[in-house]
């Protein structure tokens, strides 16, 4: 069994999440191919037992490479079983961490013609110190909006581990069929 596992991360956290998911899986004797998104070589998405693309989403927006990537393979993510990650600092809060009640995936998947057996919506981590002056203002800006975390010299990690690895294992019982 064989799994194609890709991550579009802006600081890093989608690409830590998406390996995560990818060590469980190995854990259980899948072999697995990891990629950026930048860097997916010519594959034969045929080959896979299962596909999983994780995307981090930034000022509501997932990144344009990882659209443009979904938008290019629509067609043979659809003829396997596949799955989508979606990373945001939006889902530190419990009440946003599923498709049906965060609005950027939720609005994101309404709109893609790609449609994912499996979805999984995970906080990310907040990377002050890693931002550009521009990006800490603004993230601060949107985190006293929505009452988090301000101070711009932490790093804090949203990120539910436990969630990720049922979600792997949601994964794997679903390339295992």
């Amino acid at each position: 069994m064989k799994a194609l596992l890709i991550y579009s991360s802006r600081e890093g956290q989608t690409k830590t999440i998406v390996t995560r998911i990818a060590d469980e899986l190995q854990e259980k004797g899948i072999q697995v191919d990891l990629y950026n998104v930048d860097d997916v070589p010519q594959v034969n998405f045929a080959d896979y037992s299962g596909i999983l693309v994780g995307a981090a989403i930034r000022y509501g927006h997932f990144h344009k490479k990882f659209r443009m990537f979904v938008e290019r393979h629509y067609q043979a993510l659809n003829q396997v079983p596949s799955a989508f990650v979606s990373v945001s600092l939006i889902a530190r809060k419990a009440e946003k961490q599923t498709v049906e009640t965060n609005s950027y995936t939720r609005k994101y998947l309404a709109a893609t013609p790609w449609h994912p057996t499996l979805c999984g919506v995970f906080a990310g981590a907040l990377r002050y110190p890693r931002y550009t002056w521009l990006d800490r203002i603004m993230i601060q800006l949107i985190m006293k909006m929505t009452k988090g975390e301000t101070d711009s010299s932490k790093e804090v990690e949203y990120t539910d581990w436990v969630k990720v690895r049922q979600f792997a294992e949601e994964f794997e019982r679903l390339i295992s069929k």
